[in-house]
């Protein structure tokens, strides 16, 4: 982050449990939202799309997952039975949604808190910052000026396909490999850099 004298930037990185329990939950269930988005490696896929119903309340999740501060629930959330705290739903209009994502908890939590733990052991204290520190200097030096305060929010996950994705307003997804890979990472996320600064 720059200092108070000038513009700040916020970064925060992660592998939100909360997303990969949804993401799990996505390729289980057969949601296509958000499209082109590939899916998790190691999780088996449904060849029946999702219905209508579970579709709209998963992108609805998506949302509050994602963002939540942006896709605030105008109706009383309440946890999902198995999940934890990672799965709130609203306590009306979710019913399909709650009902398909029941019988996946135990085999959804697992496998996101291994991904999560996975990652926080691999990002060292300090890592995550250098490198965007770094994209943002670079983006300053071509540009000719400070950058423009910003926040992103980067979700690194296991996805099948690498690359780099937005999922939100202010937040990307970034395979794991690419995050992993400093030289093409940078370039990866110099774009993004320059579009919010």
């Amino acid at each position: 982050m720059h200092s108070a004298d000038g513009p700040q930037w916020v970064v925060r990185e992660d592998a939100g449990a909360a997303v990969l329990a949804a993401l799990y939950l996505r390729q289980v269930l057969g949601v296509r939202h958000p499209e082109g988005l590939p899916g998790l490696r190691g999780v088996e896929s449904t060849a029946v799309p999702a219905d209508e119903a579970i579709e709209r309340q998963w992108e609805q999740l998506w949302g509050m997952t994602v963002e939540p501060l942006a896709h605030r629930s105008d109706i009383p959330l309440e946890l999902v039975e198995g999940f934890d705290t990672l799965l709130a739903l609203p306590i009306e209009g979710a019913a399909e949604l709650r009902a398909a994502a029941v019988p996946h908890a135990a085999a959804a939590i697992a496998f996101a808190r291994s991904v999560h733990t996975t990652h926080a052991a691999r990002s060292g204290p300090g890592a995550s910052y250098r490198a965007y520190a770094s994209a943002i200097a670079a983006h300053e030096r071509q540009v000719g000026r400070r950058a423009h305060s910003f926040e992103l929010n980067v979700q690194v996950l296991p996805l099948a396909q690498r690359g780099l994705w937005w999922i939100g307003s202010i937040t990307v997804a970034v395979t794991d490999g690419l995050r992993g890979d400093v030289v093409a990472f940078d370039s990866a996320i110099q774009p993004i850099i320059a579009e919010l600064s």
